[in-house]
């Protein structure tokens, strides 16, 4: 930073060993290094180190969203969690990383809010966001002083992401139990965020398993983008570009038509799971109330009208969801259901740098119908059967609080 007057280090996870060559990959402006270990060990953040040097020797002096390096859409990539003591390479994170220094210590939330091409908002991070389980982080934060402040000049690689081709899933998501959104890091110096060029997720429900069900958001095209970040009221906006495989030739209409029918499928799978979630509801709020008035009188009335309307909501959950899973190995025994099928379509939309087969959209067009009726069929249940059963509810006179017994044990004499 300073021609050489002050030495920092730039160790980061590179292991003590021989260096035999070295060299900077021009296009992609990546730091190269030979080791006498057979291996290669790169550095792909000069970009950042640039922007440091232009923005001064203390890149801390004020907060900072550092220009993002251009991005490649491709598939895989990341890999698995590695062990500290693993002795394989960790590859890079699978999509946009993200820098940005902070000054202070904010006083709110910090936002990070990607937007396409036209400004609308594709997703966006908070650092108040539930913190997901460390096994679980698709996306990845980490943390280092910026120069200055520390030994250390960049924060050290992010976790990559799980893969994508599990076949059970849990209620957490993907595979590795993947849940909720990541969490931002808002430390004093420089921050480091991964974003997996996603659009959100489907919702989920408790207690869900599926079987080669993809529940991640599509991935977007590859186009221009803007990156937001907001802290205590300021807000500093970059350019981002996420490039095509350059292994690849495929024509901007196909990326298109990938992500509107993904973005369609994934949709209709939060519908279907909205609707698994108010079905739920709606039978608690039923088992509570028989709860509360066991023995009385006018329980049995009330018992026959909900046995009723449960047994209508359980057929259209059953077909909806296989509600027998209670294990990933459940789908094995049980056949999956409709919102499971339509979910294993979007892993298939996903599975390739292409447009969506016809086949695909053949899929999608029998399961919605399928999808449509039994929504419609829970839209007539809410409409009638729950007021029907409210008003027999009313008619018997149920008081608001209800007194059991009390004990009539003798005390003991004093």
């Amino acid at each position: 930073f300073d021609d050489g007057s002050e030495w920092q280090p730039l160790q980061l996870n590179l292991p003590v060993v021989p260096i035999t060559d070295l060299a900077i990959h021009k296009r992609e402006r990546d730091l190269v290094a030979a080791t006498q270990g057979r291996s290669f060990w790169v550095l792909d953040d000069l970009t950042l180190l640039h922007q440091m040097k232009d923005a001064g020797r203390d890149a801390g002096s004020a907060t900072v969203l550092f220009k993002p390096e251009d991005t490649y859409r491709m598939q895989g990539g990341g890999g698995f969690p590695l062990p500290a003591t693993a002795t394989v390479g960790k590859n890079p994170p699978n999509g946009a990383v993200i820098y940005y220094a902070l000054k202070t210590k904010p006083t709110s939330d910090v936002v990070l809010e990607f937007l396409d091409a036209s400004g609308k908002s594709i997703q966006k991070f908070t650092a108040k966001a539930p913190r997901p389980p460390a096994s679980a982080s698709a996306l990845a934060s980490t943390t280092a002083p910026v120069p200055g402040a520390s030994p250390s000049l960049l924060p050290d690689a992010a976790a990559v992401a799980p893969s994508d081709e599990s076949a059970a899933t849990g209620e957490e998501g993907e595979s590795f139990g993947r849940a909720g959104q990541p969490r931002l890091t808002a430390d004093v110096g420089l921050n480091r965020f991964v974003w997996d060029l996603r659009h959100a997720d489907s919702v989920r429900f408790p207690g869900m398993i599926l079987w080669a069900g993809n529940m991640r958001g599509p991935r977007v095209a590859p186009g221009m983008y803007q990156v937001k970040l907001t802290v205590d009221g300021k807000t500093l906006s970059q350019n981002l570009e996420v490039k095509s495989d350059p292994r690849l030739s495929i024509p901007a209409a196909d990326y298109a038509k990938q992500l509107e029918f993904g973005l369609k499928i994934r949709d209709k799978v939060t519908e279907t799971h909205n609707a698994i979630i108010q079905i739920r509801e709606v039978r608690k709020q039923v088992d509570d109330l028989l709860k509360r008035i066991a023995g009385q009188p006018s329980g049995k009335a009330i018992s026959d009208g909900a046995s009723t309307l449960k047994k209508n909501l359980t057929e259209v959950e059953e077909s909806l969801y296989q509600t027998k899973n209670q294990s990933s190995q459940d789908p094995l025994n049980f056949p999956i259901r409709l919102n499971n099928k339509l979910a294993a379509l979007a892993g298939v939309v996903a599975s390739s740098e292409a447009a969506p087969t016809d086949q695909s959209y053949a899929v999608y067009d029998e399961l919605a119908v399928q999808i449509e009726a039994q929504l419609a069929r829970l839209a007539q249940i809410i409409k009638t059967d729950v007021p029907a059963f409210n008003q027999l509810v009313r008619d018997q006179n149920i008081p608001a609080i209800t007194l059991k017994p009390l004990a009539t044990e003798a005390l003991p004499p004093r």
